[in-house]
């Protein structure tokens, strides 16, 4: 099979749910976007960014050659489901090790495609009509060959009622990523489109500033490394980016605050960030500088996608800033 006949329809971020007739809502789970193509006994899973991702998720590819149908296009979401949720971080374990022990890792926690749109139906091309058709032929096909809610493959719910919707965002934060808002009377469009919104439940916290890394020199900070306390030690659990004015005034403030140890329990080097990436040179802080920051997702001990710096709370003690806030 060769590249992708289909490039990925992608959301533009909004931050409300938009109301009004000719708008279908969808639950954005918390996974990895995915377009699954079968030709015969080929088939292929790609990722949003074109890339292959078949090897790290066999259980999928076996049961889209096991549907009937000969040839499709399917889009929707890689999901793994662990004691009740859905894990981002053993997605990321698939991910970044790609086909390998990825048998063993399909057995022990099993994939799930959630299907929301369908392109191609047995050589037919749907991608030119309107979500409204497409979606009755993705739920026709779903009624004919998908086992219901507990195969690896299933139908993503979507409804029309924004009360439903509104629900769907109030539950983000563990399985779901938030809502997502696509028009009725739109065809696919791949590439980003204004007729496909995502909304995002964002939360916010006070931490503890304990570090900081500097840009190109000392005069800026580029990033404010976050923590929180568990009793008396003080986590590392994520990153904020500074604008460049923001970061040239404290990087003035701080001068005399450089002091190790920065965190006492677990520091940005022992925490992986987003792609299991590691956080590398950084300057410990005094922790008497608190900021408020907003996040999407908080797991195993750090924010996901790192965070968004708000403001400095200088009202605020640094002792009082606890993990437990992260669970009101």
């Amino acid at each position: 099979m060769a590249s992708p006949r289909y490039l990925p329809m992608e959301a533009v971020s909004a931050n409300a749910i938009p109301k009004g007739e000719g708008w279908r809502y969808e639950p954005k789970w918390d996974g990895f976007r995915c377009l699954a193509f079968k030709d015969g006994e080929k088939v292929e899973l790609h990722s949003k960014s074109a890339k292959l991702l078949t090897a790290a998720f066999p259980e999928i590819a076996d049961a889209l050659r096991a549907l009937k149908p000969a040839t499709f296009v399917l889009d929707g979401e890689l999901v793994i489901p662990v004691n009740g949720v859905l894990s981002f971080d053993h997605l990321l374990v698939r991910f970044t090790r790609s086909g390998v022990g990825s048998r063993q890792q399909a057995a022990e926690h099993p994939a799930v495609l959630f299907v929301f749109d369908i392109l191609t139906d047995d050589a037919e091309t749907l991608a030119s009509e309107p979500l409204s058709s497409r979606r009755a032929r993705l739920e026709r096909f779903a009624e004919l060959y998908v086992a219901g809610d507990k195969g690896a493959i299933r139908l993503s719910p979507a409804t029309t009622d924004i009360e439903v919707a509104r629900m769907w965002l109030e539950l983000a934060g563990t399985s779901l990523d938030g809502v997502v808002a696509k028009r009725l009377d739109l065809p696919y469009q791949p590439g980003t489109s204004k007729g496909m919104l995502k909304i995002k439940r964002l939360r916010t916290v006070d931490c503890v500033v304990g570090g900081v890394i500097y840009g190109g020199s000392k005069t800026a900070v580029s990033h404010i490394l976050l923590g929180l306390y568990e009793g008396d030690l003080l986590h590392f659990i994520g990153s904020a980016p500074l604008r460049a004015s923001e970061g040239k005034k404290l990087a003035a403030i701080i001068a005399d605050a450089i002091e190790p140890p920065g965190f006492t329990g677990r520091k940005p080097g022992q925490v992986m960030t987003q792609f299991r990436h590691r956080i590398g040179e950084w300057h410990p802080l005094k922790p008497v500088l608190v900021a408020e920051v907003q996040y999407d997702h908080f797991t195993r001990g750090r924010f996901r996608h790192g965070a968004k710096f708000l403001r400095w709370r200088p009202d605020k003690n640094a002792g009082d800033c606890i993990t437990a806030q992260l669970r009101q």
